[in-house]
């Protein structure tokens, strides 16, 4: 490198024992973004990395005590004269100091607003000291498809994202939008995201099953952040021609914008007793081993990984054609799709599916042997040769 030193100044046989530090920036929420990135860090600490979160709070995921994992807290300081705290300032300096302090040899930031822009101020920061860390991106949705086209934020997602060493999308469909909606100059890489199989894999609790379905009525589960765009009432609507042709329970896991609705519909549809609100979830693995079928109405997935989950736990899935979800759904093998809003074709899927025993242990068990191709221990490894090659291009530079 010319006038600048690496960060990481590792030789080449550390790139090859395949032992990295590296600096992971995400939201620590229940969205697809935050869960792809912790699990991510999760299984590269288990393969010896030495992985560092950097977000404002502890992810939902990063539960329990994990070697090789380390939390860094960006602390938000208000003063009066903010009306919103700068936290994407606070995220840099934040970025920074991990990165000096740890010396990190690389940055994966999740979901573009505001961490690839971050990343970007922490890079040249660290550059005007004489070091260097190159950046990786991963594109995982809305920050592409709705909150980055927003004309009030284009401009700088565009350019952090040109910056960064490397791009990484979710799903073909995202990267296809991705160019279609912004001058990228770059290559973007397609990882689809994961799943932990066998962490899936589980048997439903009796008990569990019980209290929800006493008399042994089919469960149908839908979770996510109950935004407009995951069309919750959809869910409700497909539930009540459901319920008036096979006994039936529904569970709804999360919470968010569009509750309410669902709620007054559900007693509109007079099918109250037969839902359930549960709130959000961590342990959702305990809660798809006792559903039958998983229903995913959205308006647009840019990957759809609760139904990958679903999969995993051997639950057939009932969706939209939306966005990525045609990447992962196997039409009439591991559940079907219609269209967005086509109710009555979305039911008569549902009942399908449901109709009989036989026929549902056809498609759970076809779900999870598809999700296979998901496994962590296979998607992984592709993140780990990104890494190798982007460090490698560094040490030749």
């Amino acid at each position: 490198m010319h006038g600048r030193v690496a960060i990481n100044q590792i030789p080449t046989l550390v790139v090859e024992s395949i032992i990295m530090r590296i600096g992971i920036v995400c939201y620590p929420t229940f969205g697809g973004s935050g869960v792809l990135a912790t699990e991510l860090g999760k299984a590269l600490a288990q393969q010896g990395h030495h992985v560092h979160f950097i977000t404002y709070q502890q992810p939902v995921r990063l539960n329990g005590f994990i070697p090789n994992i380390f939390y860094h807290e960006v602390q938000v300081p208000t003063y009066p004269l903010f009306d919103y705290p700068p936290y994407e300032t606070a995220l840099a300096s934040t970025m920074v100091d991990v990165i000096k302090n740890n010396n990190l040899q690389l940055l994966h930031v999740h979901y573009a607003i505001p961490h690839a822009s971050a990343a970007y101020m922490a890079k040249k920061i660290l550059e005007a000291e004489g070091l260097h860390i190159p950046v990786i991106t991963t594109l995982h949705g809305t920050d592409i498809t709705l909150v980055g086209r927003d004309k009030t934020y284009a401009p700088v997602v565009t350019f952090s994202i040109n910056q960064s060493d490397a791009i990484t999308a979710v799903s073909q469909n995202l990267r296809d939008e991705t160019f279609k909606h912004f001058k990228i100059e770059k290559n973007i890489e397609v990882i689809h995201n994961f799943v932990d199989v066998a962490r899936f894999n589980r048997k439903p609790i009796d008990a569990f099953k019980k209290v929800i379905a006493p008399e042994g009525e089919r469960i149908l589960l839908h979770a996510s952040n109950f935004r407009k765009i995951k069309r919750v009432t959809d869910v409700v609507e497909i539930f009540y021609n459901v319920h008036k042709k096979i006994p039936s329970k529904l569970l709804f896991v999360g919470d968010g914008p569009e509750r309410a609705t669902a709620e007054q519909l559900c007693r509109q549809l007079k099918v109250c007793d037969d839902v359930r609100f549960v709130g959000k979830q961590e342990q959702m693995e305990d809660i798809l081993a006792i559903a039958d079928l998983f229903l995913l109405t959205s308006e647009y997935e840019s990957f759809g990984l609760a139904a990958l989950e679903a999969m995993a736990a051997g639950i057939p899935v009932v969706s939209t054609n939306a966005g990525g979800l045609p990447e992962i759904m196997v039409q009439g093998v591991v559940g079907y799709m219609g269209d967005v809003g086509d109710i009555e074709t979305l039911s008569h899927y549902a009942i399908d599916i449901l109709q009989n025993d036989e026929r549902l242990q056809q498609f759970k068990s076809a779900a999870a042997k598809h999700a296979q191709a998901f496994d962590i221990t296979s998607i992984v490894p592709l993140y780990e040769k990104l890494y190798e090659e982007v460090l490698s291009s560094e040490l030749v530079q």
